[in-house]
């Protein structure tokens, strides 16, 4: 039951991540000035290269929480603390790879309409994306560890 319990809860995770990191690199990727600039097969490049990266880094992420925090038994005991842990890793690495690759190395650049956060000019949705899908691909492992109950199907002998 343990085995079926960690493969089911990585798998979820890894679903939601993979499906909700390309949705939002499809959403965001007007922020960037490749949207006006590129072609479009620079644009699906773009989309599927920052999409891989996502998920390796999610990957990365939670691999990171579970040596450092995880339990035997997770997700069913300690899910909060390698949650959190997953969540700082992975906006962490977001803030610090947005600021290296738009400042420093030149790698890609924020369209005017991207919303950017002091000090670093790191952009908003890049932060978000990193709070948003892997609280919303945790939610999916939290109810492997604590599935929600099932109705009873109520029987009317009259």
């Amino acid at each position: 039951m343990l085995l079926s319990t960690w493969l089911t809860a990585l798998r979820r995770y890894l679903g939601v991540t993979i499906v909700g990191h390309l949705a939002w690199e499809v959403a965001q990727i007007p922020l960037y000035t490749i949207w006006t600039d590129g072609t479009i097969g620079e644009i699906a490049f773009a989309i599927a290269h920052c999409t891989g990266g996502d998920v390796l880094i999610a990957l990365a992420s939670l691999t990171g929480a579970l040596v450092l925090a995880g339990a035997p038994r997770w997700p069913s005991v300690g899910f909060r603390r390698v949650a959190a842990l997953t969540l700082i890793f992975g906006a962490s690495y977001t803030v610090s790879s947005e600021w290296f690759n738009v400042s420093v190395r030149g790698s890609w650049a924020y369209a005017p309409s991207m919303p950017t956060l002091p000090p670093l000019g790191t952009g908003l949705t890049p932060l978000l994306q990193w709070i948003v899908i892997p609280s919303i691909a945790l939610v999916a492992v939290s109810r492997v560890a604590n599935p929600r109950p099932r109705p009873i199907a109520k029987i009317d002998a009259g």
